[in-house]
């Protein structure tokens, strides 16, 4: 059994930026890449937020490499159903952020998108997928490859090296049996654990980093409300699923019961409950406020129309 260690979420937020923890993050994507890389600066991104509003169900660290690559890991737990267009989204602005107006298409830099969820994302019976651009005749069913100028000229092998490549980890579906380096992480972002025979890339570094009995007062407190923060939120979330109200739906089953049917038997009862539910609807909303969804997302999960949220 090893130390009690803080949750990949928090170290991601807090810990795992600093210079001299770097060597934790890179014997992660060294396992996943299964190649050895330099982290040389972690910029400030979107999911790098360190208040009591912060969304708990999402982190980012958007990472450069020694290399000139750009490494882009996303962390969440909670559900989205447009995740793989969030993916490509979150691709596309990293490349068209990092080249400069009239500079040569020759600078793009590669990007790796590393997705870390705890949710059913997709259908499928691995926990873990890589995604890589290959371009096969339609014919021939050959493969694209770059001729000899474009390999001398760009010291790479192969076409799919230039675009972006996915590595999608479901963490939930992992059995828990560590069968390699990857494995053994994967252990230790599903149970906040890691076992004193795991010897994968950075695990080691891992156990001192992120150990909760190595944080000082203000730290443990900080890490305890973020925890309390996670559970109520967690809860809000789930209320709000349960109800048909966050999304109108609970993964389809409640659709036909927001529309005002299900299969014609409360037809016009749901809508009167709705109705005379807007105090309600009012309360969840300053509540999502607090936790500092937008106005948008907050009006197509409670009904309410933007201007009576922005009245709260």
């Amino acid at each position: 059994m090893g130390k009690t260690l803080v949750r990949f979420d928090w170290a991601m937020k807090r810990l795992l930026r600093d210079k001299a923890n770097y060597v934790v993050l890179e014997g992660f994507l060294s396992e996943l890449l299964k190649f050895d890389l330099k982290i040389d600066l972690i910029g400030e991104s979107e999911g790098n937020q360190q208040n009591e509003t912060d969304k708990f169900n999402r982190v980012d660290i958007l990472a450069h490499t020694a290399s000139n690559e750009i490494i882009l890991i996303e962390l969440q737990i909670d559900s989205e159903i447009d995740y793989f267009h969030r993916m490509l989204y979150g691709v596309s602005k990293a490349i068209s952020e990092h080249i400069k107006l009239g500079e040569a298409y020759e600078k793009i830099k590669k990007v790796y998108s590393i997705n870390i969820v705890y949710f059913q994302l997709g259908q499928g019976e691995d926990y873990v997928y890589h995604g890589k651009n290959e371009f096969r005749g339609i014919h021939k069913n050959d493969l694209l490859s770059l001729n000899h100028q474009q390999k001398e000229k760009y010291t790479l092998r192969h076409v799919h090296e230039i675009y972006p490549e996915y590595y999608i980890l479901k963490i939930n579906d992992f059995n828990d049996v560590a069968k390699d380096g990857l494995d053994e992480w994967i252990y230790f972002l599903k149970n906040n654990e890691i076992k004193d025979s795991f010897n994968a890339k950075g695990l080691k570094e891992a156990q001192g980093t992120l150990a909760y009995d190595k944080m000082n007062k203000t730290e443990k407190e900080a890490y305890q409300h973020h925890l309390e923060n996670s559970m109520y939120t967690a809860s809000m979330l789930e209320s709000a699923k349960f109800e048909g109200i966050l999304e109108g739906k609970l993964e389809g089953k409640l659709e036909g019961k927001l529309e005002g049917k299900l299969e014609g038997k409360l037809e016009g009862k749901l809508e009167g409950k709705l109705e005379g539910k807007l105090e309600e609807k009012m309360n969840i909303a300053k509540n999502l406020l607090k936790l500092g969804l937008s106005i948008g997302d907050i009006s197509k999960a409670t009904g309410l129309t933007e201007n009576q949220i922005k009245e709260i």
